[in-house]
């Protein structure tokens, strides 16, 4: 642990080492009263200073800063290659202190037009009461983002891989764009994790994390995140960190720090498992598209292994039949269970426009009926494909 609630400590300490070696030991130093391996929980809401604003490591309240979430902020920071790293209760806490820092009454964003279900539903029902317009927009096209763009534009969000079409977008191309229109350009990494991806050395400005999914990798914790190069941008958002107030609490940090330690193995497992399951259901009689990046036939395939070590754990696809079809499936999966989140260890299968996208329908991002999403496990291969083939009847 740090003696300070900066997390601004990336940089030089963890350069050079291998991603596994960061995700163990980044922000995970020996209690220095015990010599416990692992950081305490830091289960506190105020502390005891040494006369009238003498702080000792900088603590005073925990909304402010605590030593379990700086912990977790500077493994974000390294694992991302930021130079800020910013941990929240959740991913839209996270996207809500992101959007109250960068934009003001008058502003424009762009948002991928298949966008997560309650991004869209916080732009489309919260942040447009601000005052603040967003269009829609194809972001796997570099042109038609670039054709979206106006004079007002003060962030580019992307989803790459995107939820739930696995849309892939390119970062460095779009990065280019931002640049030309004075703008962020604002990068969801939920699907990948840094260990597939990692967008601010690809030119992104700020990289947004759902750490509910595969940092915490368990499906027993819900947090945010979100991570910067720009000093001031990390010193802006710190500040409305606390004055807003959705911080992660102490224990929630500390199980996304016991996930990430096992992030590398983890991701690895989802990958292989996920590319065997995209490959057996394109065989499939009654499966009429799959979407997974990984295939060679996805449009965004060369992008995606330009940019990504593999092409992740979550795979969607189309039934014959229908929107029933696509429930019945999903009703008839046992190894899946049916749920909605994604990115734990064991497999979850979902129906996106009855449930995580559901708030999407009758827009432009409305997802279609007989789509069926999967987050692969890391369950044994055979189990996970006999599975489905039951499910598909």
């Amino acid at each position: 642990m740090t003696d300070t609630h900066s997390s601004d400590s990336n940089g030089p300490a963890h350069s050079g080492r291998g991603f596994e070696t960061i995700a163990i030991h980044a922000g995970n130093t020996a209690d220095p009263l015990t010599g416990a391996v692992v950081p305490p929980i830091y289960q506190v809401s105020t502390y005891k200073q040494d006369g009238v604003g003498g702080l000792r490591g900088g603590y005073e309240y925990s909304r402010s800063a605590n030593p379990t979430r700086t912990a977790l902020e500077e493994n974000l920071s390294a694992l991302e290659g930021g130079r800020r790293g910013l941990a929240f209760a959740s991913g839209l806490a996270a996207e809500d202190c992101l959007l109250r820092t960068l934009l003001v009454t008058g502003d424009h964003v762009v948002i991928p037009n298949d966008a997560y279900g309650g991004t869209f539903r916080l732009f489309a029902k919260v942040v447009s009461r601000w005052g603040v317009e967003f269009s829609v927009a194809d972001t796997s096209d570099p042109a038609a983002v670039r054709a979206a763009v106006t004079d007002r534009t003060k962030a580019i969000w992307v989803e790459t891989p995107s939820n739930p079409l696995l849309g892939i977008s390119d970062i460095a191309a779009l990065a280019a764009v931002a640049r030309s229109a004075g703008a962020r350009l604002v990068v969801d990494n939920t699907f990948a994790s840094p260990y597939l991806q990692q967008p601010l050395a690809l030119g992104a400005d700020v990289v947004v994390h759902s750490t509910t999914k595969y940092m915490g990798g368990h499906s027993d914790v819900v947090g945010g995140a979100l991570i910067v190069n720009d000093p001031d941008l990390g010193e802006e958002l710190a500040y409305h960190q606390n004055a807003m107030g959705a911080v992660a609490g102490p224990f929630d940090a500390w199980l996304v720090l016991r996930g990430i330690k096992t992030l590398a193995v983890r991701m690895d497992r989802h990958s292989e498992n996920a590319e065997r399951i995209a490959e057996m259901l394109t065989q499939h009689p009654r499966v009429t598209r799959v979407l997974y990046p990984g295939l060679a036939d996805h449009p965004g395939h060369e992008v995606a292994a330009k940019q990504m070590k593999a092409f992740g754990g979550m795979v969607s696809f189309q039934v014959e039949g229908g929107e029933e079809a696509a429930v019945e499936v999903c009703d008839r999966a046992s190894v899946f269970t049916l749920g909605e989140s994604l990115g734990g260890v064991e497999s979850l299968i979902e129906h996106p426009g009855r449930m995580t996208h559901a708030s999407a329908a009758g827009s432009p991002l409305e997802v279609p009926a007989d789509l069926v999403r999967l987050s692969v496990g890391i369950e044994n291969a055979a189990d996970l494909m006999a599975d489905l083939r039951v499910a598909l009847g």
